[in-house]
């Protein structure tokens, strides 16, 4: 399913905080967003999940604008991951799983219990099934939270800093993971290397607006990494890949 973002600006208290953004994610592509704090890249992506309407533009689903579909029919083709989750009652980890099971009708027990244990297999969660969500750490919160989103079946995925708390081990396997399952990607990442070494494109966020985009081996350039991010960056070849990755000094 193709994810298409057309001229969306967001505005708040009389002040744009994203300005006529476009961005297109093909079908099984993984798309990143990369740009320094207060960028614009989670107000973009709530626009994205309908957690925000946008002032101007429209984001679609193959075509649908996002905002006509009913909430029900949007969750059965995108689930999110925002960057900050949080539960009022300590549901147990199955519990939250099966919540992503919600938006589609006529499934029976077995059917939500099968797909359910195989999000927690794929995310290495299943021994804390029985586990309280509220005493978990933030690393195993937001693997259950992954889980979720695979239970629910959607065509899109969009993250929100999806390797926060995550060990450098969890990192990669969850990455790899969601490059992996074949859904439309978008997700913002603040780790220039793990974004150069899983996803197809780089959008460049900065000030509200898309300042480049393109491959990560043609976005990732030392000039656009110094304007943007204020730092001097040094590209080599990752051994085994061939995906360039970087190593940092201060201006």
């Amino acid at each position: 399913m193709r994810l298409d973002v057309e001229g969306v600006s967001v505005e708040a208290a009389g002040v744009r905080l994203v300005e006529d953004v476009r961005l297109a994610v093909d079908s099984g592509a993984f798309v990143g967003l990369i740009g320094p704090n207060g960028s614009g890249k989670s107000t973009l992506l709530r626009c994205v999940y309908r957690a925000l309407r946008p002032a101007a533009g429209v984001v679609r689903l193959d075509g649908d604008d996002v905002h006509a579909l009913d909430p029900r029919g949007v969750a059965r083709r995108l689930a999110a991951l925002p960057q900050e989750s949080s539960a009022e009652f300590d549901f147990t980890v199955a519990e939250v799983v099966r919540m992503g099971r919600l938006p589609h009708r006529g499934r029976t027990a077995a059917e939500d219990g099968a797909v359910c244990a195989e999000a927690m297999e794929r995310t290495g969660v299943g021994h804390l099934a029985e586990r309280g969500f509220l005493a978990l750490s933030g690393g195993e919160k937001q693997r259950v939270l992954i889980a979720r989103a695979l239970a629910q079946r959607p065509r899109v995925l969009v993250l929100d800093e999806p390797t926060n708390h995550l060990d450098i081990a969890h990192q990669l396997d969850v990455l790899s993971l969601v490059r992996a399952s074949g859904l439309t990607v978008l997700a913002a990442l603040h780790d220039l290397n793990l974004a150069a070494a899983h996803c197809d494109l780089l959008y460049v966020v900065e000030g509200g607006r898309v300042v480049a985009s393109g491959p990560p081996h043609d976005v990732l350039r030392p000039e656009l990494l110094a304007e943007v991010f204020g730092v001097r960056a040094h590209p080599v070849r990752h051994p085994e890949t061939g995906a360039v990755q970087l190593l940092f000094d201060l201006l």
